[in-house]
């Protein structure tokens, strides 16, 4: 049994290998044309590419967490003719009424013949950025801060908990350039230069890049600002939970709200982490806290029983402590996906509505 296992598993591989060199060899889709928003921008190009590459040569640049590997989910766009069957790959990430409107997933989608899309307008106007690495900072034992300088006379519009796409070059064994998504952690008002902060993911391409590889002054391409993970502009106050480099994008927001003068609304940050060691920002939240009466800055450590002054156990459980009914209240959450989904949970049964919770979910 075992034997023929083996025999069949060895066929199968050998099958799909053949299958990508006779594609790779054989198929020509040769020259086809992309119309994207119904005329407003068309061109030529040759097919067999993804949708996501094709799009990328020619600077029109959708959100892509992962870089292309089909495991975020947020390349989406609407395919109006020609983009055929849906993908096995596709599925896992589109629910029924995007399935129904011809949404994909771009990064799967092969350009084979002429095809006609749709994107959010904001889209059309994300640009590429050559930059230079002006600073890099260590904030904890496996999270950097990045600061990178743009170029002379260019500046960048962004809203605040937007992220942009940190590209990383060939190095060792990796031999070509990958990308993956950052939060940005500075404030829109601070338009000649990004931040970003970043968390060291074992073997990960782009992390491995930045940790090992990337020095002040170096050369780096970003491409951005992406999101829909921005403060809503209501009069409702305002919860913010995050854990590790999740931290990013509620400092950027938090730092517009005090350029904006926006001092009606109250607002507490909740960041969860799991010993001092982990912690970054404290005393910067701290004194922003001393001078904004509106703000309160919570850290909560679930692991650490030393003699720290900070909150003790599950960030979930230290939130819930503090409120009894939150449904007039607003939340802004970035982290894990568990993190995310524990957090909605616990708001929800505080009686907060769905559609008053926001989120950007790591991937």
């Amino acid at each position: 049994m075992l034997t023929a296992i083996l025999v069949i598993c060895a066929l199968t591989g050998g099958l799909t290998i053949l299958l990508l060199i006779a594609e790779s060899v054989f198929a020509n889709y040769g020259e086809v044309n992309i119309d994207v928003n119904k005329g407003e921008k068309t061109f030529k190009t040759r097919g067999g590419s993804s949708l996501l590459r094709t799009l990328s040569s020619q600077k029109l640049f959708l959100p892509s967490g992962c870089g292309g590997r089909g495991s975020c989910g947020t390349c989406k766009c609407k395919v109006l003719e020609g983009g055929g069957p849906l993908l096995p790959t596709e599925t896992p990430y589109l629910n029924d009424e995007e399935r129904k409107t011809g949404i994909r997933l771009s990064c799967q989608l092969k350009v084979k013949n002429d095809i006609k899309i749709e994107v959010p307008e904001e889209l059309l106007s994300i640009k590429e950025f050559e930059t230079v690495i002006e600073k890099i900072t260590d904030y904890t034992h496996d999270i950097k801060g990045l600061r990178f300088k743009l170029a002379e006379g260019e500046t960048i519009k962004f809203r605040a908990g937007q992220f942009a796409n940190l590209f990383s070059k060939p190095y060792d064994d990796v031999k070509e350039e990958t990308s993956r998504a950052y939060s940005i952690s500075s404030a829109p008002s601070d338009n000649r230069a990004i931040e970003l902060v970043v968390r060291y993911v074992p073997n990960g391409m782009v992390t491995t890049y930045v940790f090992k590889h990337l020095h002040e002054g170096d050369r780096v391409k970003l491409i951005g600002p992406f999101g829909d993970f921005f403060l809503r502009d209501t009069d409702r106050e305002i919860v913010c939970i995050a854990g590790g480099s999740g931290l990013a994008p509620i400092r950027s927001i938090i730092l517009d709200m005090i350029d904006r003068g926006i001092t009606n609304r109250k607002a507490t940050f909740f960041f969860g982490a799991v010993s001092t060691r982990d912690l970054y920002y404290v005393e910067e939240f701290k004194a922003i806290e001393k001078q904004h009466p509106w703000f309160k800055f919570i850290p909560a450590l679930s692991r650490d029983d030393s003699g720290h002054p900070y909150a003790r156990g599950l960030i979930t459980n230290v939130v819930a402590d503090n409120y009894n009914d939150m449904k007039n209240i607003e939340a802004y959450l970035c982290g894990s996906p568990g993190m995310i989904d524990a957090c909605e949970k616990m708001l929800t049964g505080k009686g907060m509505p769905k559609t008053q919770i926001f989120y950007d979910k790591f991937s």
